[in-house]
C-alpha cells in the first residue's frame, strides 16, 4: 500500500501589523505572511483542510490585508498543479471558519464537509470583535441566512450541498491522520497530525500557532476568542511534538515557510 502524501498547497499572501500576529508583544508594523491548505493523499482517500481566502472578498472587506494571488495560488489552480480538481476531493475539513480558511470552499459543492460542532453556530452568531474573522460566509447558507448576508451567495456560492458533519474532540480522518481539537483561536478549532511509514509524524499548528515565536513563547494571535484556552492548546501541541517526535509546521510564518515543501513537492 502506498505512503501517504501530505501537499501544501499556496495560497498566496497577506499583511497584518506585528501586534495581531503576535498579540501584546509585536514588534509592530506590516507582516506579509503566507497562507497555505493542505492536502493529505492517503490511501483511504484524498483529505483537504481549508481552502485558503477568496482575493475578491479580501480586497473588499480587508483590503488593509493587501491580497496577492496568482491563478496557481486559488484552490483550483493549486490542485492543477497536481493533476487534480476539486471534484477529486474526497473530504474537506475546515480547521474553522475565518476567512482565510473557507474561501475556496465554494468550488467543492458536492464534496464531504466536516467541522467541529461548535463552529457553524460560532460562525453564524459571532462576538463583534470576531466579525472580521467570520466574514466570508459563502462555505454555508445556514450561516448566511443567519448573519442577513445571503449577498454573499449570490455573488460567489456555487449552487450545491454547504452543510456539514459536525464532530468533537480529537477526531481519526483515516489510520494515521488525527485532527487535534485546539480550541482557543476559535471556540472549534482543530490542528493537524499526520504520521507515516517512513519519516517522522508531521504536526501542523494551523491557527493555533502562526509562526514559531507564537508556538515557542505562547504568544496568541490578536484574532481569538479564548487567549487562556489558546495557551492550553499550544503546550498540548508541544506534548505532542515530545511524544511523537514530529516535525511542526506553524500556519502563517513567512520565515519557515521559505523552506517548506509547497506545489508538487510534499511530505512523505
Amino acid at each position: 500500500m502506498p505512503d501517504t502524501k501530505v501537499y501544501l498547497l499556496d495560497g498566496g499572501t497577506l499583511v497584518l501589523d506585528g501586534f495581531h500576529i503576535w498579540w501584546n508583544k509585536g514588534p509592530g508594523g506590516e507582516v506579509r505572511f503566507p497562507v497555505y491548505s493542505v492536502l493529505v493523499d492517503h490511501p483511504q482517500g484524498k483529505f483537504l483542510i481549508d481552502t485558503g481566502y477568496d482575493y475578491d472578498h479580501v480586497q473588499k472587506v480587508l483590503p488593509f490585508e493587501k491580497p496577492q494571488q496568482t491563478e496557481q495560488q486559488t484552490i483550483p489552480g493549486a490542485l492543477k498543479l497536481l493533476g487534480l480538481e476539486p471534484k477529486d476531493i474526497d473530504v474537506l475539513f475546515n480547521s474553522h471558519f475565518h476567512f482565510d480558511h473557507v474561501g475556496g470552499n465554494k468550488f467543492f459543492p458536492d464534496v464531504k464537509k466536516i467541522c467541529h460542532k461548535d463552529e457553524m453556530p460560532q460562525a453564524a452568531n459571532c462576538q463583534s470583535f470576531e466579525v472580521l474573522g467570520y466574514s466570508d460566509l459563502a462555505f454555508s447558507t445556514e450561516v448566511a441566512e443567519a448573519r442577513g448576508m445571503t449577498d454573499q451567495l449570490d455573488a460567489g456560492q456555487t449552487a450545491g450541498n454547504t452543510s456539514f458533519e459536525f464532530v468533537e474532540g480529537d477526531v481519526e480522518l483515516a489510520p494515521g491522520v488525527t485532527l487535534i481539537y485546539t480550541p482557543g483561536h476559535t471556540v472549534g478549532h482543530y490542528s493537524l497530525l499526520v504520521e507515516f511509514d517512513t519519516r517522522r509524524p508531521l504536526l501542523l499548528t494551523l491557527d493555533a500557532a502562526y509562526t514559531r515565536k507564537n508556538y515557542e513563547n505562547d504568544i496568541n494571535a490578536g484574532f481569538h476568542i479564548d487567549p487562556v484556552a489558546g495557551v492550553e492548546s499550544m503546550r498540548r501541541l508541544k506534548k505532542i511534538e515530545e511524544d511523537k517526535n514530529a516535525e511542526v509546521l506553524f500556519s502563517h510564518d513567512p520565515e519557515s515557510f521559505k523552506e517548506y515543501r509547497t506545489g508538487v513537492n510534499f511530505y512523505g
